[in-house]
């Protein structure tokens, strides 16, 4: 049975010239989704309705470019001797901490040209990031990549996993941990918290620090089961790294605006 199993089409439309693979569609919903969403959010927060829409305008292709070009540059031995796949972003390779970097770097700039707080736009747009990430994560599903290590059949079945994931989990006679479905399912619940945490009405730039925790924590953990990791040394993966920074720093950041008295507004805070 196992030797009959064929994975499912990368590829969603094929114009011959043309090719629309699922790993950049699914990637563009989720942008699309966590767009509407912030520009829903941002008319409550008393912000114009295309405030966001101009930010993702640079910010998506800076994001995409940044996330690239960090993953490249921790593959440079094997994109030294292949240039011509650089460019190959449709067969994966987007490294996520590259695209947040070039994101929150392109948001600080807008948020200054528009004299608005950066801190305001980013807790806006902190739900919509982890729901873009949990969506964007079955790109790499399609992909048969950001997998963990071997597993058997009996245990994804145990899992109680749809036949078609469990099926996809088989790539070259061998099943793996689903670690795309692991890090999707973190960032949903994730999604849920940072929703609840608004009504909380957490100090200004909290729920984006909130994120920054809550991902960075999923991340290192499942980060470690994962057979694809770019490596900083042989043992030392890169993105676990990343991970307890980004934990270490949110927390003194939350910490240090509020001792400084630096967070004094709230999110319900119509002001700029």
């Amino acid at each position: 049975m196992e030797q009959n199993i064929q994975p499912l089409n990368p590829i969603f439309l094929d114009l011959g010239p043309i090719q629309i693979h699922w790993y950049g569609l699914i990637i563009g919903l989720g942008a699309l989704l966590g767009l509407w969403i912030a520009v829903r959010e941002s008319e409550k927060r008393g912000l114009h309705k295309d405030t966001f829409v101009d930010l993702v305008l640079f910010a998506i292709p800076i994001a995409i470019i940044c996330a690239r070009a960090y993953y490249v540059i921790f593959q440079w031995d094997y994109y030294s001797q292949n240039p011509g796949d650089i460019i190959k972003i449709w067969n994966g390779g987007l490294a996520i901490h590259g695209g947040l970097i070039g994101a929150f770097a392109t948001g600080y700039v807008f948020s200054k040209i528009k004299k608005i707080s950066f801190w305001k736009l980013a807790d806006i747009g902190a739900p919509s990031i982890i729901l873009g990430q949990a969506i964007g994560r079955w790109g790499n599903f399609m992909n048969q990549e950001a997998h963990g290590g071997p597993v058997t059949r009996e245990f994804l079945e145990g899992l109680f996993l749809p036949e078609f994931i469990v099926n996809q989990m088989f790539i070259n006679g061998q099943y793996y941990h689903p670690t795309f479905l692991y890090e999707s399912i973190w960032n949903i619940a994730g999604f849920a918290l940072l929703l609840l945490l608004r009504r909380v009405n957490l100090r200004r730039g909290e729920l984006f620090l909130s994120y920054i925790i809550w991902y960075s924590i999923g991340r290192f953990f499942i980060e470690g089961m994962r057979t694809d990791s770019l490596m900083l040394t042989e043992s030392l993966r890169i993105a676990q790294v990343i991970s307890i920074v980004l934990v270490v720093v949110a927390v003194g950041i939350l910490l240090f605006r509020r001792f400084r008295g630096y967070a004094n507004e709230k999110y319900l805070d119509t002001g700029n």
